[in-house]
């Protein structure tokens, strides 16, 4: 009934959601080792940094996936609920997998949530503030196997955590004393590789604050596709003015009204720069700074996926030194 439900729950396929196959390994379970099974492929990297070879990591979403709409296949939806662990981001994030996860959860599978370890920031300041009555601008729509359209509601709190190289330390430190408590890892080796994985962490936060000094904090000013980087902001220092979808997920709409407000906000206040995403078209971002005019550039940020080789995202890492360098170089005097 478990597996039914599972299925039902999930896309009915054994296709993920961009039309590749499902990669999952056959022999998944062979071995002694505990099976870690991981929502996003930003958490995905982070897991693998910590766990090494004591466990084999599956992750469910492919590169360039939007975690906001994207669904499980069946065969994924069967590996959460075998997991050992299911490691997500929590706080409403994977939107396309809230069934799956439910369900899973309630057959009795270990699901360990950053999202629960870390203090989060009250998301969603924005939404709805200028919609229009008739228009779903602001808020989550998305549209069931019967063509009809439903409006999600925004969680209390901002799911975009990662974006902190530091509170994804915090969560790595709880979610080493989960993995812990596991049969077949070895605690001294796991602990050994946190404490590595955790001393680069807080290299990389020195890094970023090093970088982003050399923006002068008038010019801390972001405007991004959807409201992805409130806790980068938070830690460094920035102020989120705006974005093109004034939601904190992609499934938001945004009306003419919003975008030209946003579009007197850049241009009065001089703002050089909008940040787009790559796992997203920039074509509203491209209308914005063409409404502007002028010297405003667009730039794509990697916010929810990490990239393909030679991107320099391919790890998480390498995803905020690269995002790192493509804000302060758009925004630096």
């Amino acid at each position: 009934m478990v597996a039914l439900v599972l299925a039902s729950a999930a896309c009915g396929s054994d296709d993920t959601a961009d039309g590749t196959a499902d990669t999952a390994a056959d022999d998944a379970g062979s071995t002694d080792r505990p099976s870690l099974v991981v929502s996003t492929n930003v958490l995905g990297d982070v897991v693998t940094e910590v766990v090494g070879d004591l466990a084999d990591v599956e992750v469910i979403m492919p590169l360039g996936a939007d975690p906001h709409d994207f669904a499980a296949s069946a065969r994924q939806a069967a590996d959460m609920e075998a997991a050992d662990l299911l490691v997500i981001n929590g706080s409403g994030f994977e939107q396309g997998m809230l069934g799956v996860i439910e369900s899973v959860t309630e057959g009795g599978t270990p699901v360990f949530s950053f999202a629960d370890h870390v203090e989060l920031l009250e998301g969603g300041e924005h939404d709805h503030e200028h919609a229009d009555e008739d228009t779903h601008a602001g808020e989550d729509t998305h549209t069931d196997e019967d063509g009809e359209t439903h409006v999600d509601e925004h969680g209390e709190f901002d799911p975009h955590l990662w974006t902190d190289p530091t509170r994804i330390a915090a969560g790595v430190e709880a979610l080493v004393a989960e993995l812990g408590e596991l049969d077949g890892i070895d605690a001294a080796a796991l602990g050994e590789q946190a404490d590595a994985y955790l001393a680069e962490l807080a290299a990389l936060d020195a890094e970023i604050e090093e970088q982003v000094a050399s923006v002068p904090t008038e010019r801390r000013v972001l405007v991004t596709n959807h409201e992805v980087f409130g806790y980068f902001a938070d830690r460094y220092g920035f102020e989120v003015v705006g974005a093109v979808v004034p939601s904190l997920s992609t499934n938001a709409e945004t009306s003419a009204k919003e975008l030209e407000e946003l579009a007197h906000v850049i241009e009065d206040e001089g703002i050089p720069a909008i940040f787009a995403e790559t796992t997203g078209s920039t074509d509203l971002a491209d209308a914005l700074a063409d409404e502007v005019g002028g010297e405003v550039q667009v730039v794509a940020l990697f916010s929810e996926s990490l990239g393909e080789d030679g991107s320099g995202a391919e790890t998480y890492i390498g995803m905020m030194r690269t995002n790192t360098e493509l804000i302060v170089g758009a925004l630096g005097a």
